[in-house]
């Protein structure tokens, strides 16, 4: 027991110190701004430091609680248990409400060390000064939820000799991909809060040229390759667990998650016109204060217990304090960006819709129409029972019927958009540069007929996605022609090889989404059955038994060749039944295996009924995740520039890169 008091005691005093780093370092570093103490200012890397130090004690304590199963804590109780697999109890911590709270102050102090690290020889400039300010007010706010409201060290009742917890819920032990979900989303959703607080220090003093973008734009960009990489994950353990065969449902928690995404996919494409051509400040500085506090008020849908979904947690006391907190943002942001209204005129304007700003204003409209749609249907059943008492679903068909235009009109911007020059274009240039994207489409609707493909809205999306492939592959061409594999590197080139990312997982989600088949087959021992050219034959039911769980599984031979095992698994500490389906991995297609109905089969029966599912091109969804991941990486990185006469866009003249200490000269 005084092992368990221990683990308590350091946990609260870890919280403590990073509450108590936080305010006196928000109060502090903003008081020496303001006086103009410069080595108090520089004293903000200090408190940062003390911020992530009080986060990892937490942590640690946390870790070590639930290694030596310390009940003495509520929270122990409720997740932790001695029949758990090691990596299965380390994510345990971020099972539950103040667990997922407290994953989420450690990444938030780490990203404000990081800062803090990061600007270390310009800690005095009153731009990084305040941003620190911001940072230190987010990382007080989530410190005081977690020491308070959802504090995971809280004491909990006396529990009899020999007591044993249930453990997490089922659904996030059964699959390795829970120990990596959670901490990659977490990376996108809080990482954007340092872009955030640079946008909110620019506007306080002033400085609201294009040097803070310069600065914050790798910090933009890693946040979004994480929070891309965290959903498609979150699709990837969906498809592997839950046994329906899918990789999105449009379930209110993937769409608050999904949010911040739209707005943040928006933001890196505008920054660039706002870079090269000084025009959309007021605008991008919009979007950045939206994706922000869309991660706040996706917070409060997961963690206020008021959807029902597979992916929410219970119930918890912070939904006053999200919204709250919610609230601040929109209003202190909004109030600055009215209060800098003067100095955010645009310097720039713009000469053609033809032109690669046009292009670019579209995408963001695009976007943006996207983000309102899924906010919509998201909170629309909230809003309804909030107001009339009556409850109401929004499902898949809305969202469906309307993100289906929406997802053909980004394919046609992402082939138009890298091909057109900046200012104006030609339509000589445009027949030039989209020829051979075009033959790219139109190759790709002649191989989709060919294999069968039919339904007008998926052949318009291969045919789309190959001109919008044709692009980019063009626009790598020209570059790796002129610089070798330094044309792989790069903000513009790097994005074309996430583009091509992003083509592969909207072909394979418009063909495992349109082309899917499926059927319930009843197998019998020895008796082969043919299905979509396919032959399943069950060999045996088994059942495997140990403290945790039992394991009911039917193992099936496909194709004469592999066996494979859906079964249902039934946790033992909670007596509820998983099925667990069984997937064979192929180029063209999966094999998707689950047990049907709700009851596993008799073990040892000679009998087993199916559902079974083709699901064509899974895996190039995947593939297609993983080129995002590896563009975003080669976008992060500046490529070399050669001045090509042939190529109007390459041939420009670099502007001078802006230092995060100069303000622009339209700023003066």
């Amino acid at each position: 027991m005084i092992a368990a008091s221990f683990n308590g005691a350091l946990g609260h005093f870890g919280l403590l110190l990073m509450l108590t780093a936080s305010f006196v370092g928000a109060l502090s570093t903003g008081l020496a701004i303001v006086v103009g103490n410069r080595k108090g200012i520089r004293q903000a890397a200090v408190y940062a430091w003390l911020i992530l130090a009080g986060a990892l004690i937490s942590v640690i304590a946390m870790q070590r609680a639930l290694e030596t199963r310390d009940y003495s804590l509520a929270y122990i109780q409720q997740v932790g248990s001695s029949t758990t697999p090691g990596i299965y109890n380390v994510a345990a911590m971020w099972s539950a409400l103040e667990g997922s709270i407290l994953l989420w102050v450690l990444v938030l102090a780490a990203f404000t060390a990081a800062v803090a690290w990061r600007f270390r020889k310009r800690a005095d400039d009153p731009l990084v000064a305040w941003a620190m300010v911001v940072m230190f007010v987010v990382c007080a706010f989530f410190a005081l939820v977690s020491f308070g409201p959802a504090s995971p060290f809280q004491a909990g009742p006396t529990v009899p000799i020999g007591f044993d917890g249930r453990g997490p819920n089922p659904l996030l032990q059964n699959h390795i991909l829970v120990l990596f979900h959670p901490p990659i989303l977490y990376l996108g959703y809080v990482g954007f809060t340092v872009p955030f607080a640079f946008a909110i220090a620019a506007l306080i003093t002033g400085r609201v040229g294009e040097g803070w973008l310069l600065e914050t734009r790798r910090w933009a960009l890693f946040s979004w390759g994480f929070l891309t990489i965290g959903i498609l994950l979150g699709g990837w353990w969906s498809y592997e667990v839950l046994g329906w065969s899918g990789v999105w449902a449009w379930d209110p928690v993937e769409n608050a998650s999904l949010l911040p995404w739209l707005t943040g996919t928006a933001y890196i494409h505008s920054v660039l016109v706002q870079q090269r051509r000084g025009m959309l400040r007021v605008w991008n500085l919009s979007l950045l204060v939206a994706t922000f506090a869309l991660t706040i008020l996706g917070t409060f849908l997961t963690r206020s217990g008021i959807i029902n979904s597979v992916h929410a947690f219970s119930a918890g006391q912070i939904d006053g304090y999200l919204l709250g907190f919610f609230g601040l943002v929109v209003v202190v942001s909004l109030g600055l960006i009215a209060w800098r209204g003067d100095r955010l005129r645009s310097p720039g304007i713009m000469d053609s819709p033809l032109s690669r700003e046009g292009a670019f204003l579209a995408n963001n409209v695009v976007f943006t129409v996207f983000a309102f749609i899924v906010l919509l249907g998201t909170v629309f059943p909230l809003i309804v029972e909030a107001l009339q008492d009556r409850r109401t679903v929004v499902g898949a068909p809305y969202f469906d019927r309307l993100s289906m235009p929406i997802g053909l009109s980004l394919l046609f911007l992402m082939a138009v958009a890298p091909v057109l020059p900046w200012r104006k274009a030609s339509q000589e240039l445009l027949r030039q540069r989209l020829f051979w994207p075009a033959w790219c489409g139109a190759g790709a609707l002649i191989v989709a007929v060919l294999v069968g493909a039919d339904g007008w809205a998926p052949l318009i999306a291969f045919a789309l996605a190959g001109f919008a492939a044709g692009a980019a592959l063009r626009q790598i061409a020209l570059a790796t022609r002129r610089q070798g594999l330094w044309g792989l590197f790069g903000r513009a080139n790097g994005g074309m090889v996430v583009h091509l990312g992003v083509i592969l997982v909207a072909v394979a989600l418009v063909a495992s989404n349109a082309y899917t088949e499926s059927t319930e087959l009843r197998l019998t021992v020895g008796e082969p059955v043919e299905w979509s050219g396919h032959t399943f034959e069950l060999v045996e039911v088994v059942g495997e038994r140990d403290a945790r769980t039992d394991v009911t599984r039917a193992n099936v031979r496909l194709d004469g060749d592999r066996i494979y095992g859906p079964a249902f698994t039934t946790y033992l500490q909670m007596g509820q039944p998983i099925p667990t389906p069984s997937v064979r991995t192929g180029l063209t297609h999966d094999v998707y295996l689950t047990i049907a109905g709700t009851n596993a089969p008799v073990v040892g029966s000679n009998q087993a009924v199916l559902e079974v599912f083709r699901k064509p091109l899974i895996l190039w969804l995947w593939i297609g995740g993983l080129m995002m991941a590896v563009g975003t990486v080669l976008s992060a990185f500046p490529g070399r520039r050669r001045r090509d006469p042939l190529d109007p866009v390459s041939a420009r003249i670099p502007e001078p890169r802006k230092r995060i200490t100069e303000p622009a000269v339209s700023d003066v």
